[in-house]
C-alpha cells in the first residue's frame, strides 16, 4: 500500500470573533446543528478531465456528500436537504447569501471550490456561520487525484474540530477480522477499510486463523495473532508496505498484544508453566519483560495513554474483573466491583475513561468507567458483544456483535457497531463480510 501525502495549506486565517454556533458533544444527537454542506463548485476544464481520471461525473459533488455522511454519522450534525438551497454552489462559495441559508434554518454553512492544477487535485473549503453572518474557517488542500474521499474526511474533521472544540476521527481507517462461512468452520482475514466502510482491502489470505489486529498509536504498523501449524505465533505488519515479520511464537497466548503509547514496546499476555501472566517486550531488542506474579490469570493489558499504568483482567478476587497497575506491574488495584464478569479493557486516548466488556445475566454489555473505577456507564446491551475500540479523539467506541443462531445452527452473523460516549447514535458499520475484532487508526493526517 503506497503511503499517503496531503499538503495542507492554510489560506485564511479563522476570524478572531467569536461564533454563535455552539455544539454541545456531551448530549449525543438530542439536539443535532442542522448544517448546509453545498457541493463543492467546479469549473467545465477541470470536470471534464477528472471524469477521464477518476470515471466520476462530478467530484465536486461526490466530496460534499462524504462531509455529510461524516458529519450525520456523529448525531451532532443534521445536513439539510440539498434541494432547499437558495443559491448556485460557485456564488455561495464566493459570498453568501446569509439571509437565503437562514431561511432554511442552517446555522453553519460548508462550501467549496474543486480544480485540477498541474495533475494534482486541489481543493478549497468554506465553512460560515450563519447566525454571526462570517466565514470561520477557510483551507485549501493539495493532492494526487485518487485521494478525493480522504480529503473529505479531512474536511470533516477540520469542521468538526472548528465547532465542537475537540479532534475529528473522519481521516482513519479500522482494521478488522473479516470473515465468512459457517459458524464451525469460519474462514479469517485481516481486512482494512476507511472508518466509513470503503475501500476495502483485504490483507491476508484466509488460509491461517487470525484473531485480534491492534494498530500501532503512532504509525500504521499493526501487530496480530495468527496459528502457523496450530501454534500461536505474533506478527507485525507495516500497512504502507506490506512487509511482515513475526515477533515470536507464544504457546498459550489467545489475544494478539498491544503496543505502548510510544509504538517501541508490545504488551501481552501469555500462559508459560501453566499460568497466563502479563509480558512486555522491547520490539528494537526483543527483550521480554515479566510484568505480573501472581497464581491466578492476568490477561488483556491496555496501557493508559501516557504510558505510565495498565489496566488488565484478572480472577484473582475468585471472577474475572478489571485492575489498574503502574507499567511496571506495581500498586496493583481492582477498580471493577459492579455485578458480573468484566473484561478486555481498554484505556481512552484521552486519558480519562477504561471501556470494557462486562457479562451479566447472560447478557453482554459494552461500558465505560473512570479510571479509579467510579461511574460506570453501560452504553450497550445485547446477545454477545465484545472488544471495544476507542476513536483516536476517544468519543466514540467501535466493537463486534454476534446473532444467535437458531436450533439448525443457522443464522449466525458476525458484524461491527459503533455508539458514541453518551449511548446515543448507535449504529451498524459497514463492512462487506462478516467482521470481529475491530481497531481503530490514529488520525492519518497527524
Amino acid at each position: 500500500m503506497k503511503n499517503i501525502h496531503i499538503l495542507i495549506l492554510l489560506i485564511l486565517i479563522p476570524i478572531k470573533a467569536f461564533a454563535l454556533i455552539e455544539v454541545d458533544i456531551t448530549r449525543g444527537n438530542l439536539s443535532p446543528l442542522p448544517v448546509a454542506v453545498s457541493s463543492l463548485s467546479i469549473d467545465k476544464i477541470s470536470k471534464k478531465n477528472f471524469e477521464k481520471l477518476l470515471k466520476k461525473k462530478n467530484i465536486g459533488s461526490e466530496i460534499s456528500i462524504i462531509v455529510e455522511n461524516n458529519l450525520k454519522q456523529t448525531g451532532l450534525f443534521n445536513p439539510l436537504n440539498k434541494d432547499a438551497f437558495l443559491q448556485k454552489p460557485n456564488i455561495a462559495h464566493l459570498k453568501p447569501r446569509f439571509e437565503d441559508w437562514a431561511l432554511i434554518k442552517a446555522q453553519a454553512l460548508i462550501t467549496g471550490k474543486v480544480s485540477l492544477v498541474n495533475e494534482k487535485l486541489r481543493v478549497e473549503f468554506r465553512l460560515w456561520d450563519i447566525l454571526a453572518g462570517k466565514e470561520i474557517m477557510a483551507l485549501a488542500f493539495t493532492t494526487v487525484p485518487t485521494n478525493w474521499r480522504r480529503v473529505g474526511h479531512i474536511i470533516t474533521d477540520k469542521v468538526y474540530e472548528r465547532l465542537t472544540g475537540e479532534k475529528g476521527y473522519f481521516d482513519t481507517r479500522i482494521i478488522y477480522v473479516a470473515e465468512e462461512g459457517p459458524k464451525t468452520n469460519r474462514v479469517k482475514k485481516l481486512a482494512i477499510m476507511d472508518q466509513d466502510g470503503f475501500n476495502t482491502k483485504y490483507l491476508t489470505l484466509g488460509n491461517e486463523l487470525v484473531l485480534t489486529p491492534r494498530f500501532n498509536p503512532t504509525n500504521q504498523m499493526v501487530t496480530y495473532l495468527s496459528y502457523f501449524r496450530n501454534l500461536p505465533r505474533v506478527y507485525l505488519l507495516d500497512i504502507e508496505t506490506g512487509i511482515q515479520e513475526v515477533v515470536g511464537d507464544f504457546p498459550g497466548m489467545t489475544f494478539a498484544p498491544r503496543f505502548s503509547p510510544d509504538g517501541k514496546k508490545i504488551i501481552m499476555s501469555f500462559a508459560m508453566d501453566g499460568n497466563s501472566e502479563i509480558y512486555t517486550m522491547d520490539l528494537e531488542n526483543r527483550v521480554v519483560e515479566k510484568i505480573t506474579n501472581h497464581p491466578s490469570i492476568d490477561t488483556s493489558p491496555s496501557y493508559s495513554p501516557d504510558g505510565k499504568y495498565i489496566c488488565f483482567n484478572s480472577d484473582r478476587s475468585g471472577y474475572q474483573q478489571i485492575y489498574v497497575m503502574k507499567s511496571n506491574g506495581t500498586n496493583v488495584k481492582r477498580i471493577s466491583f459492579g455485578k458480573g464478569l468484566y473484561g478486555t479493557p481498554v484505556w481512552s486516548p484521552r486519558g480519562d475513561l477504561i471501556a470494557f466488556t462486562k457479562l451479566h445475566k447472560g447478557k453482554f454489555y459494552i461500558g465505560v468507567m473512570r479510571t479509579d473505577g467510579t461511574g460506570e456507564r453501560l452504553l450497550t446491551e445485547n446477545f454477545y458483544q465484545e472488544a471495544p475500540s476507542w476513536s483516536p479523539n476517544g468519543r466514540v467506541l467501535v466493537f463486534y456483535r454476534e446473532t444467535k443462531t437458531n436450533s439448525n445452527g443457522e443464522g449466525f452473523s458476525a458484524k461491527l457497531w459503533s455508539i458514541d460516549l453518551t449511548g446515543y447514535n448507535e449504529r451498524q458499520v459497514k463492512t462487506e463480510t462478516d467482521a470481529s475484532d475491530p481497531s481503530w487508526s490514529s488520525l492519518l493526517s497527524n
